[in-house]
């Protein structure tokens, strides 16, 4: 019952959309009405207001973080599913209509919550790739998968690492159509100029 607990608050805290609730803050339209639709720090980014994308990155890695640190803190046994459950609640947020981002920052966050090691490892292999390869999406999907890896190699408990690889599948699953997009050689690169951003002043939803 503790564990359910601890999972259903991991997801509530999940739930809170940072890219929603920071651009209502700063009155930027709605992510999920532009770009990408995506509510994330790359689409909040189109707007052109690089705080508003860092404030969203942050807050989104933070509640993975917290839940995670938390649930280590109270109820350890639990700290497995309530990572994945605050990575759930990011992907469907009950409080924006289930209508939530691929979790990358937030899967980043659980992972650190997990191990300071894990994270580093995780975030080093996303750097390498997008480095190497400039696609932000394929950067993020080959370190998910290492991510189990890592896990598996410094030694975290089974829990822990499955956990780690059902966030990664679902993460791979959220970004199927950039997938196609990888394989149409059709994908934004980094560094690519994008298209003309919203305009910052129209009313948000």
């Amino acid at each position: 019952m503790l564990i359910a607990l601890g999972a259903i608050a991991g997801y509530l805290l999940g739930s809170v959309s940072f890219a929603v609730v920071v651009s209502r803050l700063m009155r930027l339209p709605d992510p999920r009405s532009y770009g990408s639709k995506n509510p994330g720090a790359t689409n909040v980014l189109r707007t052109g207001n690089k705080v508003a994308a860092i404030l969203t990155l942050g807050g989104d890695a933070l509640k993975g973080f917290a839940a995670v640190l938390l649930a280590l803190l109270y109820l350890p046994e639990a700290a497995p599913y309530v990572g994945v459950a605050a990575f759930l609640g990011h992907l469907f947020p009950v409080f924006h209509r289930f209508q939530g981002g691929k979790g990358v920052a937030t899967a980043a966050g659980v992972l650190f919550g997990f191990d300071p090691w894990l994270g580093l490892a995780t975030i080093a292999t996303f750097a390498v790739i997008a480095a190497f390869f400039r696609y932000v999406s394929l950067a993020s999907i080959v370190a998910s998968i290492f991510a189990a890896f890592f896990s598996w190699f410094i030694k975290l408990s089974g829990a822990t690492t499955l956990a780690i690889a059902v966030m990664a599948a679902l993460l791979i699953w959220r970004h199927r159509d950039n997938i196609k997009r990888l394989i149409a050689g059709s994908e934004s690169k980094l560094g690519r100029k994008k298209a003309t951003p919203p305009d910052p002043s129209a009313a948000s939803q």
